[in-house]
């Protein structure tokens, strides 16, 4: 049988999450980030890239045009500086943009927004050498260390798969026209980064589920753990059975002293009981002094009987006053009727007068 002290065999709580979120503890994967980013850059510099080639060329042909340094001066020079980077930037726009975006992106579906000033405060123990070459040397690393190798080899095969497949156009590359090279070299470098891109992230997505599921592993609780929290959440289990105690105690002892003075009990006819009190003088309408169910509804009607306050079994009533109407409010407007008509009948069998509203 498993430890019931050290195993952690419970799902995390939402408030272990909460507090471990405001320590930075997340599911989250580095790589997850740069592999998204190559991926948006490729595709970006893949569909704009002849406009990025097209505004490079321009500035260029227009900065070693040799009739440009007779004309050029302070003035022309400040504006023909601002003129081209202003091209170039233009044409890098979308990409900037594209990378930006990624991300932002990857940082809100990874973490959401996170803010952790306490992060940037200086603690000594993270510059510890021995506690260093613990992490240095540690199985996590050792993970790490062989999944950076196993990408390495994969990427290596990608870029050599991607070679071979262009090998043909390579070799005859000689008798084509320097236009038409380039284009292969861009053609062939762009196919092989998008692969490397998709493979990436492929690896990046099944290195962030491993970094959940060991997250995830991580918060899991033993039973202390869950007694403990329990125990902090809602107090003392031996504070908060006192609590009740006095509470009900104090309840007693209020209903001890408003049953008495009540004119009426209404009942179901065992399992309810409601005290009406109503004084025309005072009150605007009935007013139930109080009101209990089991145990307490017994006590009530108890407390009738030896204070000679009269009991009336009605069970619709009593129950839709239990169910509507708290201790010290008055009946609301749909049960006045059918409490008007208790009191008059306990008044007449009493033989008092009937109370009128002032």
């Amino acid at each position: 049988m498993a430890d019931s002290t050290g195993d952690k065999k419970h799902e995390a709580t939402p408030y272990r999450r909460q507090k471990a979120r405001e320590k930075g503890q997340v599911a989250r994967s580095q790589d997850l980030g740069s592999a998204l980013v190559l991926l948006v850059s490729v595709g970006i510099l893949w569909w704009t890239g002849s406009a990025v080639a097209d505004a490079l060329a321009r500035v260029m042909q227009a900065s070693l045009t040799q009739q440009r340094y007779w004309t050029l001066d302070a003035v022309s020079a400040s504006g023909w500086f601002v003129t081209s980077l202003l091209e170039c930037l233009m044409a890098l726009l979308p990409l900037m943009l594209g990378v930006m975006a990624a991300i932002l992106v990857n940082n809100w579906l990874q973490m959401g927004f996170l803010f952790l000033p306490e992060k940037l405060a200086f603690d000594i123990r993270n510059i510890d050498p021995l506690k260093g070459l613990q992490r240095l040397f540690s199985l996590r690393n050792a993970t790490r260390l062989g999944f950076g190798l196993l990408k390495i080899t994969l990427v290596a095969c990608v870029i050599v798969f991607g070679l071979w497949t262009q090998w043909d156009a390579i070799l005859g590359a000689y008798k084509l026209p320097v236009l038409e090279i380039g284009r292969l070299v861009w053609d062939t470098t762009m196919q092989t980064c998008m692969w490397t891109a998709v493979l990436l992230l492929v690896l990046a997505v099944a290195d962030y589920g491993f970094q959940w599921w060991k997250m995830e592993q991580d918060l899991r609780m033993t039973d202390q753990e869950l007694r403990d929290e329990l125990k902090m959440m809602n107090g003392d289990p031996q504070i908060l059975m006192r609590r009740r105690e006095v509470q009900r105690q104090l309840a007693l002892s209020r209903m001890q002293s408003a049953v008495p003075q009540a004119d009426v009990v209404i009942t179901n006819p065992t399992e309810l009981a409601i005290a009406i009190k109503y004084d025309p003088t005072s009150m605007a309408a009935p007013v139930v002094v109080a009101k209990g169910a089991g145990y307490i509804a017994a006590r009530i009607r108890k407390l009738a009987l030896a204070a000679g306050v009269p009991v009336l079994e009605r069970k619709p009533l009593a129950r839709a006053l239990f169910e509507n109407v708290e201790v010290g409010q008055q009946v609301p407007a749909e049960q006045y009727a059918a409490v008007a008509e208790v009191l008059r009948y306990v008044y007449q069998l009493q033989g008092k007068e009937l109370p009128k509203a002032g």
